[in-house]
């Protein structure tokens, strides 16, 4: 993993499978300032949980479950960021061991594309100061089916 690398970057990883079972790893990942984590479910009535933007937190999305499409934009004015900004979007799936980082700077959406689809997210900002980092927009800003 690249250190301070402001731009979202895709982790690889590697699945392992033998008569024992399997192991699913992404060797690259370093943890040194990951503070919290939490897992997500979204709900069938709800597949998309949007949006959601950090001035200083990092995030780090692995899907454990089913198949995910994170969606994110960079914030170009965080009291009033632009509606045209660019929807980037990355699948994760629990059949691919892949983490993907998204730096400080960005707002995420995260789109279930399966029933019972979970995503861990790992976490730099203690909870303790996640009400300075707090940026929440409408689902509807952006369009996630811009990026296609």
């Amino acid at each position: 993993m690249l250190e301070n690398n402001k731009i979202p970057q895709l982790i690889k990883g590697g699945i392992h499978t033998d008569s024992r079972g399997q192991i699913s790893f992404v060797n690259d990942m370093k943890f040194d300032k990951i503070e919290r984590f939490y897992i997500i479910s979204n709900s069938a009535e709800n597949p998309l949980r949007a949006w959601q933007g950090h001035k200083i937190d990092n995030k780090y999305f692995y899907c454990i479950q089913g198949i995910v499409k994170v969606h994110y934009v960079k914030i170009d004015n965080w009291e009033s960021p632009s509606k045209d900004l660019k929807v980037e979007s990355v699948m994760l799936s629990a059949t691919e061991s892949n983490v993907l980082h998204i730096p400080e700077g960005y707002a995420n959406g995260i789109e279930s594309l399966g029933l019972g689809s979970k995503l861990i997210s790992f976490s730099t900002l203690p909870l303790d100061r996640t009400s300075e980092d707090d940026v929440r927009f409408d689902s509807d800003m952006w369009d996630v089916r811009s990026e296609e």
